[in-house]
């Protein structure tokens, strides 16, 4: 089901089309589904579905906030892993400052859910894409918005679209810098832009910091990656002195950095820098590390363990052990067309795979967990199936339900509609609506 049937109404009629939805039922409001019960093994549910732990995301949020609490700093989560705004309204409630997203439209999708600021981490394009932004911002006088900006011509653009207008609110431009992506690459590039931006504000159309994605800087190499990462972090602490003797002493300025992987060099390299300016905050814009997952942030975590990053309350934590995957997708046995080989209905529209390949992780039937799956592999995915190595003496069989681990949570929850929140004992508890159009 696409997410047009669902405009409008933020507690929705829920039927068949969308997976996990047991076949058959009679339509149910969103609200009402976490109510009756179901597991995603039980026989009823529809295969494959999404399920979030909501114990383990809870857990994760406590985490988090008190890391950045102890470190003095905020934090906007990146909504674009779940693109859910009852999800985000729920870090906004645990401490997060704001919300972040990563286009126009999702931008949208948080201001109709009654959110009002925002980081758009990203540029946008140009003159057609500064008017859009600016027909969407019209419609909410009370937003904040903060948006990258890493040229002329877009700096430019937006000084364009602000001034054909008198219905605008304030919007806050951070000049990005960055390596591996988007960003300005040196400081001469950055105060090219900072020129521009200065030359043109007025009450609604100001600098209001400067920012930078730090991870896109990360390559195969380990200590390459740090040295690349630090990089774009001095960077960023170098031009802010230089920013903040161009407006003055008082302007309220926002330094914006840090991913799921490597908030911790954000935090040592750019904490000191904002400490010195008293008008200016830190902010991160973690947001996969609430969802974590058996892949790509699981080796993250590990490396970020390995540097001894994960520090508050005086202590060194382990982010690997303490932080819990959330995510999980299950599916049924289909076929057990040869020994040592099981066909699972989990495709490549279910699942991500760009950062690795889902792991098997236990075995149920008839509606209880029968075992661990421990040595079993996706060997690969195609449409509808995936591919599944087992030991060839596995009691595996036809109609079982494998709970599967994923890698990527962005990648993987941009194919489902519902997210179905699972309680302790794999109870559907809640169901999260997503907004991925």
């Amino acid at each position: 089901m696409s997410d047009l049937h669902t405009t409008g109404t933020e507690n929705p009629m829920i039927d068949d089309r969308i997976r996990g939805f047991p076949p058959g039922h009679a339509p149910l409001p969103l609200d009402a589904i976490g109510g009756k019960g179901w597991k995603p093994y039980d026989g009823k549910m529809a295969l494959p579905l999404i399920s979030l732990d909501r114990q383990a995301f809870g857990a994760n949020v406590e985490l988090m906030m008190a890391y950045v609490k102890d470190h003095g700093v905020e934090i906007a989560p990146h909504a674009k892993t779940p693109m859910s705004p009852a999800l985000s309204a729920a870090l906004l409630a645990a401490g997060g400052w704001g919300t972040t997203v990563a286009d126009i439209r999702q931008a949208a999708v948080m201001l109709k859910a009654g959110q009002r600021r925002l980081i758009l981490a990203n540029e946008i394009g140009g003159i057609a894409a500064a008017r859009r932004l600016a027909a969407l911002l019209a419609g909410y006088p009370a937003a904040e918005v903060h948006i990258f900006v890493d040229s002329v011509p877009l700096a430019q653009a937006l000084a364009t679209a602000w001034a054909e207008r008198s219905d605008l609110p304030s919007l806050g431009l951070l000049v990005e810098f960055g390596a591996g992506r988007a960003g300005a690459r040196s400081a001469e590039a950055a105060n090219a832009i900072l020129d521009v931006i200065l030359a043109a504000e007025t009450p609604a159309f100001r600098l209001s910091g400067i920012a930078n994605y730090e991870g896109a800087a990360a390559t195969a190499d380990a200590d390459e990656t740090l040295r690349r990462i630090d990089g774009v972090v001095e960077m960023t602490a170098a031009i802010l002195p230089q920013v903040r003797a161009r407006i003055g002493k008082e302007r309220p300025l926002l330094v914006t950095a840090g991913g799921s992987v490597f908030f911790d060099r954000v935090v040592a390299g750019l904490s000191a820098a904002v400490a010195d300016d008293p008008a200016c905050r830190l902010v991160l814009r973690s947001g996969a590390i609430f969802f974590h997952d058996h892949g790509v942030y699981e080796r993250g975590l590990a490396g970020l363990d390995a540097r001894n990053g994960f520090r508050f309350g005086g202590e060194t934590h382990s982010a690997a052990r303490e932080f819990q995957p959330a995510l999980r997708v299950w599916a049924e046995v289909l076929s057990l067309p040869e020994p040592g080989l099981a066909i699972c209905g989990m495709g490549l529209r279910d699942v991500a795979n760009d950062q690795g390949l889902p792991r098997p992780l236990a075995l149920y039937r008839n509606g209880s967990q029968l075992a661990a799956l421990a040595g079993a592999d996706v060997l690969r995915l195609n449409d509808q199936h995936a591919f599944v190595a087992i030991a060839k003496d596995s009691d595996v069989a036809v109609g079982d339900v494998v709970e599967f681990g994923i890698s990527h949570p962005c990648t993987c929850l941009d194919r489902h509609a519902i997210l179905y929140g699972l309680d302790p004992d794999h109870r559907v508890a809640a169901a999260y609506l997503t907004s991925f159009g």
